[in-house]
């Protein structure tokens, strides 16, 4: 589909009122919304809240021209001669005061007719800034996927590897230990396998000696250079 078919088709289509639609929040849910598409559900935000204003006013001018109304019908009733001039200003000025307030409504109800376009635009800018979103994540994730699964199989391999290794060096031993055994006799291997376990222990303690003090001395140089920084 070229570029002019793919936004006759998008035009055509009907698109929620994304702001108002709690999955939509959701998709920035763990990345939260970046700029352009936060600025544009702002926009939309205050079109809405606009609209809702301009609704609230004309229901206010239609009760006051629903009074003004009611006022010129009642000036009309009165039979009076005494107050016949302040009745005709009366009526003057509420058909005055309607005249105004039937050009004030005309002009919200003009408003209210171009705030939907206005919406659908935004809603549709919003919907195309959210699509890059998404799908530029989209692509990222798969990425990201495919470069996790390929170091699990390599780690499957290495791990295949390393348990057939393992394996290996365990039977080595247990053939070894099984050859010295009929060769030197019970006797003998006992002997060797005490002076071998307190030789390795030995050889334990010495390493972890040796690991403490590297420790120290480790800890020792590393608060001789902070004191040395902080007398420079």
């Amino acid at each position: 589909m070229n570029e002019e078919n793919f936004h006759i088709a998008i035009n055509q289509s009907k698109i929620p009122l994304l702001v108002l639609d709690n999955k939509w929040h959701r998709l920035f849910a763990v990345h939260g919304k970046p700029d352009n598409v936060s600025g544009l559900e702002q926009e939309i935000k205050d079109l809405l809240a606009h609209q809702g204003q301009l609704n609230n006013d004309l229901k206010s001018l239609k009760k006051i021209k629903n009074q003004l109304m009611e006022n010129i019908v009642s000036n009309m009733g009165d039979s009076e001669e005494v107050e016949v001039e302040d009745t005709d200003k009366e009526m003057a000025k509420d058909k005055r005061l309607i005249e105004e307030t039937n050009a004030k409504m005309e002009a919200i109800e003009d408003e209210l007719l171009e705030i939907p376009r206005d919406l659908d635009h935004k809603n549709k800018d919003l919907m195309f800034e959210t699509m890059g979103y998404c799908y530029n994540h989209l692509r990222t994730n798969k990425r990201e996927a495919e470069e996790i699964d390929a170091w699990i199989k390599d780690i499957r391999i290495k791990l295949k590897k390393n348990i057939i290794r393992k394996q290996n060096r365990i039977i080595n031993n247990k053939e070894m230990y099984s050859y010295m055994h009929d060769i030197f006799g019970r006797d003998v291997l006992d002997l060797f396998d005490v002076r071998y376990e307190d030789f390795e222990e030995k050889a334990s303690e010495e390493k972890s000696s040796d690991e403490k003090k590297s420790d120290g001395k480790n800890s020792n140089e590393e608060k001789s250079e902070e004191k040395r920084k902080e007398e420079s």
